[in-house]
């Protein structure tokens, strides 16, 4: 039996203060490793040793397997823990981890590739008799036969990268005229994220649930189960919330499932965590025969507190303990109570296509509530959200004796919570949280597809209130009782036998729109926009010729942070962002005559050159950032001017790439 007594964390953020957390309790001293970007990260501070692994871009720091086992060496740590994501699937870092005679956390590297890529993966599980979806898997990687074989499956299908993971490299097609442009895009995006861009083609269930298993293997021989996670709930094919038992999950089928996903670990003799993913039919009550294979990830999930919740135990102990020699626990050991429900509170916008935010962290209101209320993060206020890495910020779990009660919990913690000044999507999560459908158990991976407009409420940005209560905040950022009746003291447009009043200038959907404050007192502020007028007091925002706004009273609970550029204004699980009017000289940028970088990030493809003639709409660029591939499509139709992004140039925020001729 190997005794650990230093683990490296070759990871970062969250799950690299989860893993010391546990290794503090169970008294083995912890390694943590950082970039550039992450010199003052709290994984960083919380570990006991601390080795700079080099620049930010993962692919100079975290994905060196070099540069890890050498920290490993120059501290003495004995064993590496991979988290998840980076290298924890990776077999090469296994085998020199091995090597290096270093313990890895986690299952070998044959049981790594055996599953790490999918074609291969599913033809092992259906020689071991465990369901699998219909689907091609062959070699022949050319895309006409791709095409032919996806009109032999029957649309809609699916186009999966074999090595991927996360939801890169994976497109749903709904009809033959739209494969080739998918197949392109998915296997560019398999390439740069896993170095491979093979695919295989799936059916794609019309309405299916993720439900997947975790697993544990030691090495005695001994593999068991931890029961259930539905996951159905995604965007990008990304995992928002996470319950765990399933929903509407009945004895027998919970039996099938655990049995399939135990046979599937079994099959490639695993050792350690690892969860076991299924695709599951939910147009009707979950059937023994309705479900299906989709992969297995041979590591600790993200959604791992879930498990943990219902069931009392240290996922990270076990790994650390099966990685030692121990023997798990007996399967009849093991024991289910209650219901938890994960949130991932992530630094996005949803409204606006889920595009991540940038910046640093002023604010962190985020921490335990006790016995039924965890939270795992790996920031805190100062912390930068970096675009190197995902941008998740935290996970919160509740644990309550029934589903309703976890749900209600959750929401209710949400409310109060706060991450400043970033967009997050806390009001979106919150949403899901308490909408009907889902507070149901109507659960599926199109679900927030599906009931959007009731998830991603009304963009008051765009309300004439919001606008008034920016220009208030800009004029006046502390509260009204700061307000001086000397004239002097006032240095806002008092003038000499003439009415107080200034003017603020915004801009919303491409129009400038004025805010004329007058009456400016200690009792409040008239606003006037356009034809609306708005008197705003420390309790409400009143409309004088329109009913009270009950979404908006209450200004004083409105905190306010004022940037060159913008207000924004934050009430519990609300968030306003009101742009500021900004003078510019560049007709071109301003007249939307241009395709600017959305954020800092990589070129991947440029589809246009001076001279083309283009329609809106069309693709031009194609970049990445944050784990993310977005299309930068024209404008208008027009004709382009000037092409100034290169592929794999790296482009900072607000960057022009590409410029059309003005329009005659």
């Amino acid at each position: 039996m190997t005794k650990i007594t230093k683990i490296l964390i070759a990871n970062r953020g969250e799950i690299a203060c989860r893993v010391i957390k546990t290794a503090r309790k169970m008294g083995i001293a912890t390694v943590a490793v950082y970039s550039d970007a992450d010199r003052k990260a709290l994984h960083v501070r919380m570990a006991d040793e601390a080795v700079h692994i080099g620049p930010s871009p993962a692919i100079e720091s975290y994905l060196v397997i070099d540069k890890i086992i050498a920290a490993a060496k120059e501290t003495g740590a004995d064993s590496i823990h991979p988290g998840y994501g980076f290298l924890s699937e990776n077999p090469d870092f296994v085998r020199a981890c091995e090597k290096a005679d270093i313990t890895f956390i986690g299952p070998a590297a044959e049981s790594m590739e055996a599953m790490g890529l999918k074609d291969a993966a599913k033809k092992l599980m259906d020689a071991a008799g465990v369901p699998i979806t219909p689907g091609y898997h062959g070699e022949d990687q050319s895309p006409k036969l791709l095409k032919a074989k996806a009109g032999m499956i029957g649309y809609p299908v699916l186009i999966k990268a074999v090595a991927g993971g996360g939801g890169k490299g994976m497109r749903k097609v709904e009809a033959e005229a739209d494969f080739e442009a998918a197949l392109a895009s998915c296997q560019r995006e398999a390439k740069s994220s896993f170095g491979n861009d093979d695919v295989l083609i799936e059916k794609y269930i019309q309405s299916p649930r993720h439900i997947e298993v975790q697993v544990f293997g030691d090495t005695h021989g001994n593999v068991v189960h931890m029961f259930e996670r539905d996951c159905s709930l995604q965007r990008r094919h990304q995992k928002v919330i996470e319950e765990a038992p399933a929903p509407g999950m009945t004895d027998d089928v919970r039996k099938a499932m655990t049995d399939a996903a135990v046979q599937a670990a079994k099959a490639v003799n695993y050792v350690g965590a690892g969860t076991v993913e299924f695709i599951v039919d939910g147009s009707g009550k979950l059937r023994t025969d309705g479900f299906w294979f989709m992969e297995m990830n041979t590591r600790l999930q993200v959604e791992h507190p879930v498990t943990e919740m219902i069931t009392g135990l240290d996922l990270v102990e076990l790994q650390i303990r099966v990685a030692q020699g121990e023997k798990l626990p007996k399967q009849v050991e093991i024991k289910m109570e209650g219901h938890a429900v994960e949130a991932r509170l992530y630094a996005e916008d949803p409204a606006n296509d889920f595009l991540p935010s940038i910046g640093r962290i002023k604010n962190y209101d985020l921490s335990d509530g006790g016995r039924h209320t965890r939270v795992d993060s790996g920031v805190e206020a100062g912390s930068d959200v970096s675009v190197h890495y995902d941008p998740m910020i935290a996970k919160v779990i509740v644990r309550k004796s029934t589903r309703r009660e976890a749900l209600a919990q959750l929401a209710n913690e949400l409310y109060y919570e706060s991450v400043e000044p970033l967009t997050t999507n806390r009001e979106f999560l919150y949403a899901l949280l308490t909408h009907h459908k889902f507070k149901g158990g109507h659960v599926s991976t199109h679900y927030i597809s599906e009931n959007f407009s009731d998830l991603i409420p009304e963009n008051f940005a765009l309300r004439d209130e919001a606008l008034a209560m920016a220009a208030a905040k800009l004029l006046l950022p502390e509260q009204f009782d700061e307000v001086s009746n000397h004239p002097f003291a006032k240095g806002y447009g008092w003038k000499l036998n003439l009415p107080e009043q200034t003017t603020f200038h915004f801009m919303r959907e491409g129009e400038i729109v004025a805010v004329h404050l007058t009456e400016i007192n200690t009792t409040g502020i008239t606003a006037k926009v356009k034809d609306n007028t708005f008197k705003i007091q420390m309790d409400r925002v009143t409309n004088t010729k329109a009913s009270h706004v009950e979404a908006l009273e209450s200004f004083n609970e409105w905190s306010g942070s004022i940037y060159p550029d913008r207000v924004e204004l934050v009430r519990r699980t609300h968030r306003i962002i009101v742009s500021r009017y900004v003078p510019s000289g560049d007709s071109i940028l301003s007249s939307g005559n241009a395709l600017t970088a959305l954020m800092p990030g990589k070129i991947i493809a440029v589809n246009a050159k001076a001279g083309d003639t283009v329609k809106a709409g069309d693709p031009l660029i194609i970049m990445e950032a944050m784990k993310m591939e977005m299309t930068l499509e024209a404008p208008r139709d027009g004709v382009v001017a000037e092409v100034t992004a290169i592929t794999d140039a790296l482009v900072s925020d607000g960057e022009m790439l590409l410029s059309l001729e003005e329009e005659k």
